[in-house]
């Protein structure tokens, strides 16, 4: 598996940890730094872990936002837990990573290739349009 590509599963199963016993304040660095340790050893860029995690944590009312927008039938608490972070994890990347380091359709894959490994049978298919959803409103597939 690829170096980011198991960073952001680890970052995403963080971000499950903590979002599903209730996001409690200073849990979220511990459950990394656990999670890291035990699914990443030996991994190379272990910031970019806590990059992705923390910049969900901090833009997560804005994120949570887009995706009530981006997919007003489902409001967020009934989001499934891996879904609702995949989306999060997803949009972090469309909207504030740098464009040169994940273009807008690496983030969007790599959200659809999580999904697949994490999520539901159509969990792939809902982030695939929420994201897509996003990505079109932003100009970004011209």
């Amino acid at each position: 598996m690829a170096s980011r590509h198991l960073s952001r599963s680890i970052a995403m199963q963080s971000l499950y940890e903590w979002d599903f016993y209730g996001m409690k304040e200073g849990d979220l660095d511990k459950i990394l730094d656990r999670n890291v340790a035990d699914f990443g050893p030996g991994l190379e860029d272990v910031k970019f872990v806590h990059d992705i995690a923390s910049g969900v944590a901090s833009h997560l009312k804005k994120l949570d936002v887009i995706i009530e927008k981006a997919a007003p039938e489902w409001p967020i608490s009934q989001i499934p837990i891996v879904d609702r972070n995949v989306l999060r994890i997803g949009l972090l990347e469309l909207l504030y990573s740098n464009k040169d380091e994940v273009p807008p359709k690496v983030a969007i894959n790599e959200a659809i290739e999580l999904a697949k490994t994490f999520g539901g049978e159509s969990s792939g298919k809902f982030i695939n349009g929420v994201l897509g959803t996003v990505f079109k409103e932003m100009g970004l597939d011209k």
